[in-house]
């Protein structure tokens, strides 16, 4: 099992009165401290929480991988094959969302991603798509021979009443699928202590990103804390 924590709304904080503080890499390293596998930051390309600087910091002083966010373009490209993070996620991006809408769609953008993945694969970077819970979209994710997928699991965590359940099939199929296609499967988006537990029964997902919430909870508990509640609520259904 392998807890990506995602630090971009730490940086969110320090960004709200450009002071310095809280410091982006000491964060992490408590997070690392608690139990924290990996730490996942997403570089937009309007710089709103995330900054050049972050990530070039975070890749050379972190003991644990760094999992790179990224939308598709040739200035992300660029920066990843400078920085050579551990992985990076293609994700979607518009300017005017609060954070990610859905996940990218594979099929309309697979002309392009046929020449990004192989380039960054060849630079030694593992390579994850974040996607929906679709059956085309996860073949094509097979079709582009990426590393792994990560689902989306933001519909899941915003579902009610019987949704809920259909949610959790969806996603239990997709990653029954990519496993049959060799693929990685992580999961992440809108996950908390309450909705994440069925989510952890699959025994296909091994990677979860989770930031968010655990950035949230830290006000009442601390960020050691509240990372390391994450953790063995996790391990509990891995173990």
């Amino acid at each position: 099992m392998i807890l990506g924590i995602n630090i971009d709304h730490i940086a969110t904080l320090r960004n709200a009165r450009s002071e310095g503080y809280p410091n982006l890499l000491d964060l992490a390293l408590i997070a690392v401290d608690a139990g924290a596998n990996q730490i996942t930051a997403h570089l937009r390309e309007d710089r709103r929480h995330i900054k050049d600087a972050d990530i070039t910091s975070l890749k050379a002083n972190l003991p644990v991988p760094l999992n790179m966010e990224m939308a598709l373009t040739e200035e992300m490209v660029t920066i990843a094959l400078k920085t050579k993070p551990y992985a990076v996620c293609l994700v979607p991006e518009k300017r005017n969302e609060i954070t990610t809408e859905g996940g990218l769609d594979l099929i309309t953008n697979a002309k392009r991603l046929k020449v990004i993945i192989p380039k960054l694969q060849n630079a030694g970077i593992k390579v994850s798509l974040f996607i929906d819970s679709i059956k085309e979209q996860l073949d094509a994710a097979y079709e582009l021979k990426c590393n792994s997928i990560e689902i989306n699991t933001g519909a899941y965590a915003n579902a009610s009443g019987n949704n809920i359940e259909l949610e959790i099939t969806k996603i239990q199929k997709i990653a029954q699928n990519a496993k049959l296609y060799g693929l990685g499967v992580h999961a992440g988006h809108g996950l908390n202590f309450k909705n994440i537990p069925p989510i952890a029964k699959i025994p296909e997902i091994t990677e979860f990103n989770i930031g968010h919430f655990l950035v949230s909870y830290a006000l009442f508990v601390g960020f050691k804390n509240s990372v390391s509640e994450m953790c063995k609520i996790i391990t509990s259904y891995k173990s």
